[in-house]
């Protein structure tokens, strides 16, 4: 176990921390596994439905997700084709489910025309069976593509929350990154959103921007509290391998932890909650959790049934919890998780390599659909260890109580804790496990050093492409 004190010396910003295994350490199943058995012996009473659209009408210069940029109405309509087939397929072998929430994330799903948009929400609802008008709905959507006649149909199918990622309203700052929206182009598209009736409205915002300041950053969140959004998401840029500002020669003025410290300030200070290190809420808005917005298959999260939180209005359907696994991911660049084995398909960076996975996707016969071929297997330990991290991430904390009822021992086997309380990094109250004010400051350097050796050798042997 590394030394967390000489860990901290290294910069807060190495990678982004969301979810455990980073899916760099998945690698191919042999065999493969029979989705049929997999799925058998979970509880499939509380599903998270996730339906993954890879196309965006740009290439953001910070960003590594698995997305292309398209224009080929042709190769679109394969695409959606092709998630249908495998909806049938995947419905068909995880019998009588239901679906407690469902996000459509990408990419930019609102990227889509609104035909196949339209067809996507029918996968959700008649192919899935997901009740979307009576269970969270989020989508992610960017400012050139939240036209009015979208963001209608979302609205009327369900959606209740809406997700945009504007990332800064100064123009400079945004062009930098490579994107092309204007702030006319933003404040549009958010009056669009309230105007829909979106219950609940994200706004993503990033510091660290080539060229933003302190106080250009300060000017973004105003300019964003302006439309009273919900949620908001402050992200840290990560000049990633292989992304457009990885592959420049820039020395980054790294302001980001001032940034950090002054928009939090802000937020708090303005009505607003931290429910982790990137997410704020609104006060009295802690019911209905949604999973991150504007960045793919995000940061989920959720009350767990220990919650301190309101409890939601009596449904029949019951809620998604980010500490369990039962995650059903559709489309090429979705993960699915169970709490043995996670999986997907192959992961890319570069566009060349991202386009022969879409192509191997739309080329699946039905039948391969049956199965997982790559992914990561979760032992006792690994499930362990997933269950601490992402409970830490969250302002519920680890319960350790219901850590020890979920897996029949108490945290004592895993020393690192001991030391975030050592170092003032993490507070224990009673039986909940939080991280301080510095502790959640140092999240993503917190959740790297809580990786296993086995996921550190798989994410160093792996090779980006």
């Amino acid at each position: 176990m590394q030394n967390l004190k000489s860990f901290l010396e290294k910069s807060p910003y190495q990678a982004y921390v969301y979810s455990y295994p980073h899916k760099t350490a998945y690698r191919p199943l042999t065999p493969p596994v029979k989705l049929a058995d997999l799925w058998s012996k979970q509880d499939r009473q509380a599903l998270f439905l996730y339906i993954h659209i890879p196309f965006c009408e740009m290439r953001c210069g910070f960003c590594n997700l698995f997305t292309t940029v398209t224009h080929n109405e042709d190769f679109v309509s394969q695409y959606v084709r092709t998630v249908e087939r495998q909806a049938r397929q995947v419905k068909s072998l995880l019998g009588e489910v239901t679906f407690a929430r469902f996000a459509l994330g990408g990419g930019t799903p609102t990227q889509l025309p609104i035909n196949h948009l339209e067809t996507i929400l029918n996968v959700a609802s008649e192919t899935m069976g997901a009740d979307l008008q009576n269970i969270p709905v989020s989508v992610e959507m960017s400012p050139e593509t939240a036209d009015k006649d979208k963001l209608e149909l979302l609205r009327s199918r369900g959606v209740d929350r809406a997700s945009i990622g504007v990332q800064s309203f100064i123009e400079s700052e945004v062009l930098a990154t490579g994107r092309r929206q204007t702030t006319a182009q933003v404040e549009t598209a958010l009056n669009r959103m309230r105007e829909a009736g979106f219950p609940t409205i994200n706004i993503d915002l990033i510091y660290g921007l080539p060229g933003q300041t302190v106080e250009t950053w300060l000017y973004s969140i105003r300019a964003a509290l302006r439309f009273q959004p919900e949620e908001i998401y402050l992200y840290p840029l990560y000049v990633r391998p292989l992304t457009g500002l990885g592959r420049s020669d820039k020395e980054w003025d790294d302001i980001r932890l001032a940034c950090y410290r002054q928009g939090r300030s802000l937020l708090l200070s303005s009505g607003y909650t931290q429910v982790s290190m990137r997410m704020f809420r609104q006060l009295g808005q802690g019911g209905r959790r949604q999973g991150a917005g504007g960045r793919g298959q995000g940061e989920f999260v959720s009350p767990s049934p220990s919650s301190s939180h309101p409890p939601l209005p009596p449904s029949p359907t019951p809620v998604y919890c980010c500490q369990a696994d039962g995650m059903v991911g559709l489309g090429c660049g979705a993960r699915s998780y169970t709490d043995t084995l996670h999986y997907s398909n192959d992961y890319a960076v570069n566009s060349r390599e991202i386009r022969d996975i879409l192509l191997y996707f739309i080329q699946t016969p039905d039948e391969v659909f049956e199965y997982a071929n790559y992914g990561f297997q979760l032992d006792a330990q690994e499930r362990r260890r997933r269950y601490i991290l992402l409970s830490l991430f969250s302002d519920e904390g680890l319960n350790l109580a219901d850590y020890q009822n979920q897996f029949g021992t108490d945290v004592i086997a895993f020393p690192e804790l001991s030391q975030l309380l050592s170092l003032n990094l993490a507070t224990q109250d009673e039986q909940i496990l939080r991280l301080t004010e510095v502790g959640i400051e140092k999240s993503d350097v917190i959740g790297a050093w809580l990786f296993s050796e086995k996921v550190n050798q798989l994410m160093q042997s792996y090779e980006l492409k």
